[in-house]
């Protein structure tokens, strides 16, 4: 059971996501949040495997919430949910390490599928944000890739493998079927390649890989 916390200072956003959330049989919804500081104290007091963070919250942001709870000792995936599609929001999102970045206007079912994913070790981007990132890829150009791949030396030839299933959008799962390894073993190969290319999570690593050239 994916346990979910939602932080958003619009009730009726609450409801309405918890309605969604609770139709799957596979997610519990076990707290609600009105603000960025209320959702770090529901975060410390239960277990949440994923946090879905408004960006524009009272008394605390989302993209300052979301960098708080992943500082937390058993840190909730976030998946941060914005009514803007800003480039400043996706870019801070993922900076403040938010697994995936979401519109309000996304369809339900891709919320849910969101849900499963992070929850699972992978990472979802709502098309435009996908799509801003790239734009930037294209405008940042060599210098970044230069330094992209410097940092993907410190990587093993195996960790290289992972690195690149993990930002096609492979699951752990996936990757350890694919590469016939143990599900655990994929895991701490994961943890490695965030600890070595200095990421916080696995987006900050797929964008890497990517500036580096290592996927398309």
């Amino acid at each position: 059971m994916i346990r979910v916390m939602i932080a958003d200072d619009d009730a009726l956003v609450r409801l309405g996501l918890t309605d969604l959330l609770e139709g799957d049989d596979g997610i519990e919804v076990v707290a609600q949040a009105t603000d960025g500081l209320h959702a770090i104290e529901l975060a410390t007091a239960h277990r949440i495997d994923v946090a879905l963070v408004d960006v524009r919250m009272p008394r605390m942001d989302g993209i300052t919430a979301t960098a708080r709870l992943r500082a937390l000792p058993h840190p909730p995936k976030v998946i941060t949910l914005t009514t803007f599609d800003l480039d400043e929001y996706v870019y801070d999102a993922l900076a403040a390490g938010a697994d995936g970045f979401l519109l309000k206007d996304t369809d339900p079912a891709e919320i849910l599928r969101a849900v499963h994913l992070v929850a699972a070790g992978s990472a979802l981007l709502h098309p435009s944000a996908a799509r801003r990132l790239i734009d930037r890829y294209h405008q940042v150009g060599r210098p970044q890739a230069i330094a992209a791949r410097t940092r993907l030396d410190r990587l093993t030839p195996r960790e290289r493998d992972v690195l690149t299933l993990l930002a096609q959008g492979d699951t752990n799962a996936d990757i350890a079927a694919r590469l016939h390894m143990r599900e655990s073993t994929v895991k701490a190969h994961v943890s490695r390649i965030l600890t070595a290319l200095d990421v916080t999570n696995r987006v900050q690593a797929a964008l890497l890989a990517r500036d580096a050239g290592l996927t398309p």
